[in-house]
């Protein structure tokens, strides 16, 4: 995957341990490879952060004349279930046939005696992350708009794909998965509680109490889709490769759409967006469509009925408050690598604002 954020490949020079990142035991990984997939590794190792990923980290390892792409959860403060490779690696096989576009995956290993932690390796996809102003500024009206539709196509693309018809009938359980989000990112919450929060046991409280019924339950769910976890080229405008599969699951395909209209709309289009990690180069003062728009293309596009929307929406902003948090959490303890974490924590209070205004929406 090319990430513009990486710096260029350095020639490897000296021990595995001199040149691997924090996270990643280069030493101990050569030795697995050498074990396990020995044509993965025609070279000596190096690798570096892909600077970005908020959550999982993500290293461009470089094994002689190839370049892969390696997944393992964050340091420290590991949630339960929040940061699963089996479930990613799982997830972009199975949609390897179909047409929404990912990675090709190349070894899971759950060992955490390799590296510290269970990870996976994908090959590397030739396109661009779309995260900043940056880089959406230099694009066209044209290219904006095309780029914002083909997110959605994808999207719709995703949730069209027949789980049972991938070997994914097993992936979750959609029953009841509404009410599970809700309990989950509720726990979630408490487990990364570290100062006052006002009105977010509000939020909690009232989606609690108006789950819907989930009619569209049974899709493929990303978990969190939006722009910056896509690979994307623009000559011509198409979508390369979805990445960050860590929440996806079998659930109401309308999750992934509330979620996505809170990154766009909530944050993309109000002040928080300027200058912010995960909403600085998108939506409508960032020069994309409007999410009225992404809605429309969607809708024309999947058999989803998108109904009234405001719930899922704020379920988004309580989901998306949490994992801020979380992030948040971790970053006062010393355990995030890579840039750009200072002001996550500032997200989580109008995220909260927003999601109750949501979720009292008739």
């Amino acid at each position: 995957m090319t990430e513009p954020a990486v710096d260029p490949a350095q020639t490897p020079t000296g021990s595995a341990a001199d040149r691997s990142p924090k996270g990643l035991d280069l030493d101990r990984l050569t030795a697995y490879l050498a074990e396990r997939r020995p044509e993965l590794t025609a070279g000596p190792l190096s690798a570096r952060l892909i600077a970005g990923g908020k959550s999982n980290l993500t290293y461009l390892v470089h094994a002689g004349g190839r370049e892969l792409v390696l997944r393992r959860p964050p340091l420290g403060h590991v949630l339960a279930t929040a940061h699963d490779m089996a479930r990613e690696h799982r997830v972009i096989s199975a949609l390897a046939p179909t047409e929404v576009p990912v990675p090709e995956a190349l070894l899971l290993c759950a060992d955490d005696a390799v590296i510290g932690a269970p990870f996976y390796l994908m090959q590397k996809v030739d396109g661009q992350v779309y995260r900043t102003r940056a880089q959406t500024d230099p694009l066209t009206d044209g290219q904006r708009h095309d780029l914002a539709m083909a997110m959605m196509d994808t999207l719709a693309a995703l949730h069209m794909v027949e789980p049972a018809a991938v070997g994914l009938a097993d992936f979750g359980r959609p029953e009841g998965y509404l009410g599970r989000q809700v309990r989950r990112w509720a726990g979630q919450l408490d487990r990364s509680r570290s100062r006052e929060l006002p009105g977010i046991d509000e939020l909690r409280d009232a989606l609690a109490d108006t789950v819907p019924e989930g009619a569209n339950a049974g899709r493929i769910v990303h978990g969190d889709y939006r722009l910056d976890n896509l690979l994307a080229a623009v000559d011509p405008v198409t979508v390369r490769a979805v990445l960050d599969w860590e929440m996806a699951t079998l659930g109401d395909p309308l999750a992934d759409l509330g979620l996505l209209l809170t990154y766009w709309s909530v944050l993309g289009d109000s002040e928080l967006a300027e200058g912010n990690p995960v909403a600085d180069g998108i939506g409508p003062r960032a020069g994309f469509p409007t999410g009225d728009e992404l809605i429309d293309r969607y809708a024309g596009r999947s058999d989803v009925d998108v109904g009234p929307l405001h719930w899922h929406v704020a379920l988004g902003c309580f989901k998306l408050a949490v994992i801020c948090e979380g992030i948040h959490y971790r970053h006062t303890l010393g355990q995030t690598l890579g840039g750009g974490f200072d002001r996550i924590g500032d997200m989580v209070a109008p995220l909260v604002e927003h999601g109750l205004r949501a979720v009292r929406e008739k």
